[in-house]
């Protein structure tokens, strides 16, 4: 079920360690693929491998680690050794849902001091822009918790079902307000752990969102925003992988 790839290095002298998790736990059922939809290719390498090398080539991150569907760890791995990815430390089978894929990363990490730092990152957002994940590390300098997040376009309500069971809308909220969340998702250790404790022991629990776990069970912890960007969208459509290579496309052209 897990797997050790290589060894994670000195701890960096004067400064927290830095991990990025990618989370690729999910099988995708939107997408209608007959695998995970992080293996599925995207402009010649899988999408997870994209993600992965993202956080590979950031001079922040000292370590990743890989949260895998655990039937297809073998696959990682034979990614991972192909493309000489030597930030990978661990690789490892995730949870059945987004929260317990989280969840499962923290425990890879539970030999680590809190003072470390930890970020969260979808495995389906391939185009993960390298100041993004400098922004995130940069943040938490000063914060326990970032998110990245872009405003929405859209205006955006809130829905219910009226008595003959059409949905109507209930509320309008001004969308100068609203901010559409992207990953990663950035955290000091002792924060996302202390969140994440009280939050596995809430049987009432329901998250998508790691940024939303500490803002439910530790209120006063600031979560602060940093500016994402368009184009790191997350690929759950099948429209999406052609918008996807279409960005590809247009990033490879401008560098």
């Amino acid at each position: 079920m897990e797997g050790h790839v290589g060894p994670t290095g000195p701890q960096p002298a004067g400064r927290p360690r830095v991990t990025a998790a990618v989370l690729a736990g999910g099988v995708g059922v939107r997408m209608g693929a007959p695998g995970p939809k992080q293996l599925m290719r995207l402009a010649g390498r899988t999408i997870i491998e994209h993600s992965i090398a993202a956080f590979c080539a950031a001079p922040e991150v000292d370590e990743v680690v890989v949260l895998m569907v655990a039937d297809r760890i073998t696959e990682v791995e034979q990614i991972v050794a192909s493309g000489g990815y030597t930030k990978v430390a661990r690789i490892a089978a995730g949870g059945t849902d987004r929260t317990g894929t989280s969840a499962a990363a923290l425990r890879l990490l539970q030999d680590r001091p809190g003072t470390d730092l930890v970020l969260l990152h979808d495995a389906v957002r391939p185009l993960v822009a390298p100041a993004t994940i400098a922004a995130c590390v940069k943040a938490l300098g000063r914060f326990g918790a970032v998110g990245v997040a872009v405003p929405s376009s859209d205006t955006v309500v809130e829905a219910e079902f009226g008595p003959d069971g059409a949905e109507v809308i209930r509320h309008v909220p001004p969308r100068a307000s609203l901010r559409r969340m992207q990953t990663p998702q950035g955290f000091r250790l002792d924060v996302i752990r202390s969140a994440y404790a009280l939050a596995l022991a809430d049987p009432a629990l329901v998250a998508t969102d790691d940024c939303g776990v500490v803002l439910r069970y530790l209120p006063r912890e600031p979560v602060r925003l940093i500016a994402g960007e368009e184009s790191n969208i997350k690929v759950t459509h099948p429209g999406d992988v052609a918008v996807a290579e279409s960005l590809l496309r247009e990033r490879e052209g401008a560098s």
